[in-house]
């Protein structure tokens, strides 16, 4: 085995040939960003699953049996998974989870991309297999929460072969842009625009806050909009999301479609995500004297 750096597990020794563990080198797992990551994605789950008097407090302990899984696919995707509700063997576990994960591929369309967790990881309590799992379903729903860029860690892969124990280091890429995330990879007149004017377009990065799209949504629909539904001065991520989601509210209800982009992405200053809002503005209301 290589030198051992590494904190060997009971579970390590009992691999069977061929078989590997993966484990998260502790220097990554101290990480700023990968602490702010797993926090985000445990609010969030508990945030959805805050009407089944679930909480999740470790993400390997409490989602590897398949139970929060089932009842947080329930909640995301408005349907019902054919699984028993309690589940106490391994194999009925693991027969949950392969409902679960399969309907999550049914959901995701990978078009042939490798997925990158599997029953097994899942139930063995696979940390960054879950964390690649959690990350695609909130990208694949739109979560209204912002996940840090670019978190990567550190993974020792332990093998065992001929009797031995081997272990490799890997990285580990668990988000990168959310724009990439997103999936968003279609060229249109507005990568045109980005690509041949960026200059131009730090206007739009005034609309970031949302005080000027809920202003501007008053002056089109001619109405006056109550101080007290929106922060004036905004002064932290939270509020100006909460501003941004306020305006999209006024959107709808003055008849514009659902924006596509999410309340994060203009404040997160993602400037095509901001031009289409506009852009849908101007759209509906161009003939305004």
């Amino acid at each position: 085995m290589s030198p051992a750096s590494v904190e060997i597990h009971p579970e390590d020794i009992l691999l069977e040939e061929n078989q590997e563990r993966m484990v998260i080198d502790p220097t990554s797992r101290d990480d700023p960003r990968f602490r702010e990551l797993v926090k985000v994605l445990i609010d969030w789950v508990n945030d959805v699953l805050v009407g089944e008097r679930i909480i999740v407090k470790q993400l390997e302990e409490d989602l590897y049996d398949g139970q929060v899984l089932q009842k947080l696919l329930e909640k995301l995707a408005g349907c019902k998974l054919n699984v028993a509700e309690v589940t106490q063997s391994e194999i009925a576990q693991k027969q949950k989870l392969q409902t679960a994960l399969q309907a999550v591929q049914e959901l995701l369309r990978p078009h042939g991309r490798a997925l990158q967790w599997t029953v097994d990881t899942i139930h063995g309590k696979n940390l960054v297999a879950i964390l690649h799992l959690l990350v695609a379903l909130a990208m694949h729903f739109r979560a209204p929460i912002r996940l840090p860029e670019h978190v990567s860690v550190q993974v020792v892969v332990i093998r065992k072969r001929e009797g031995l124990l081997h272990s490799s280091h890997v990285t580990e890429e668990l988000t990168t842009t959310t724009e990439m995330m997103m999936g968003r990879f279609e060229r249109d007149a507005f990568d045109t625009l980005f690509d041949h004017a960026p200059d131009k377009l730090s206007v739009v990065k005034k609309f970031a806050d949302g005080v000027y799209l809920v202003l501007l949504m008053g002056l089109l629909e001619d109405y006056f909009v109550p101080l007290h539904n929106f922060y004036l001065t905004p002064d932290s991520f939270d509020q100006k999301v909460h501003n941004v989601s306020f305006a999209f509210e006024l959107m709808l209800d003055g008849g514009l479609k659902k924006p596509k982009a999410r309340p994060e992405d203009v404040v997160n200053l993602d400037l095509k995500s901001t031009l289409r809002v506009l852009y849908n503005l101007f759209t509906k209301y161009k003939h305004l004297e």
